[in-house]
């Protein structure tokens, strides 16, 4: 079966809760038409470029999902029919990376990067 990434960006006026259990209708979607959500991640809220709807920020989330193309128009025209989704991108690849992606990698890094500097300054007052 093919191979995609899927990326939505729902309102900011939700939860978080509410986003995952959007997330959970979504990878149903893909279930239910016979292909399967190989990794789930929340990006949690990030700022927009610009405004899409009237908000300026956004609840990102990835799929990468194996499933045929089916399963993928449909997942996409219900998106486009709820009104919590405000964009969504689904880009065919050749394979799939299970490691985590880029976005949450640097914000791992950063949150070291950070703990390193706290450890500088508390070597520094002794």
């Amino acid at each position: 079966m093919p191979l995609y990434e899927h990326v939505f960006i729902a309102r900011q006026d939700i939860s978080p809760a509410q986003v995952e259990g959007l997330t959970e209708t979504l990878q149903k979607i893909i279930l239910d038409n016979g292909g399967k959500v190989e990794k789930s991640e929340y990006w949690g809220l990030r700022s927009l470029q610009y405004r899409i709807n009237k908000n300026r920020k956004g609840h990102y989330s990835l799929f990468n999902i194996d499933a045929p193309a089916a399963a993928v128009q449909e997942l996409e025209r219900q998106e486009k029919i709820n009104d919590d989704i405000l964009r969504a991108l689904t880009i065919r690849v050749d394979e799939l990376d299970p490691e985590p992606s880029p976005v949450l990698s640097r914000r791992d890094r950063g949150d070291r990067d950070r703990d390193r500097g706290d450890r500088d300054r508390d070597r520094g007052r002794r």
